[in-house]
């Protein structure tokens, strides 16, 4: 007969999944081109969370163990991606010299001045604006010491803002069309691409 995990096994990991599994899939959504994959991933990091519940923090650190989980398995499905995709890509090089790319005037200047920035530093700016974890459980989730996050984020909010600064000074260049860029913002469903989310109600300041 096969054996069954004990009463509390199911319990701790149902109530893991009830607490985490929206903000885990929206994480995820804000991540990947396709919805599925999205659902590919924390499916997966449920997985992972279920074979080592023992090893899952208690109480609230439970919350930002699982965004590491979910960041490990999203890292392993990019790199799947880009080894399936890598003839695609060229081609899409090619197809970006035959047709113009869309003009910045489709997006907000918050985005353009993100896409602007490192890698590193657009995924710390959105585990704070589109996430809202504090700077330990960010710190959990990077695998690095809280002080090494609250000096990147600085940094990184310094850079987005130097960013912002430069695209402002580019509307102001004579001869240059001001658009209204917040009537003409597109925004993928569930980001927050526009400014910084309310903090999470009790959860320190990142």
């Amino acid at each position: 007969m096969p054996t069954r995990e004990p009463p509390d096994h199911e319990a701790r990991f149902t109530a893991l999944f009830e607490a985490t599994h929206r903000p885990l899939l929206a994480y995820a959504v804000r991540r990947v081109a396709d919805p599925a994959d999205a659902a590919d991933v924390v499916a997966e990091a449920f997985l992972v969370a279920w074979r080592r519940i023992e090893d899952v923090p208690a109480g609230p650190d439970a919350r930002p163990w699982m965004f590491g989980v979910a960041r490990r398995v999203l890292a392993n499905h990019h790199r799947g991606t880009r080894r399936r995709t890598a003839l695609a890509d060229r081609l899409r090089a090619e197809v970006v010299e035959a047709v113009p790319p869309p003009s910045d005037d489709d997006v907000s200047d918050v985005e353009q001045a993100l896409a602007r920035l490192g890698d590193e530093d657009r995924e710390l700016l959105r585990l704070v604006a589109w996430e809202q974890l504090a700077r330990d459980e960010i710190a959990m989730v990077l695998g690095v010491s809280r002080a090494a996050v609250r000096v990147r984020l600085h940094r990184a909010r310094r850079r987005l803002a130097d960013q912002l600064a430069a695209l402002a000074a580019a509307d102001d260049v004579p001869g240059v069309r001001r658009t209204d860029r917040a009537a003409q913002r597109t925004v993928p469903a569930g980001q927050v691409i526009s400014g910084w989310a309310p903090a999470r109600p009790g959860t320190e300041e990142a």
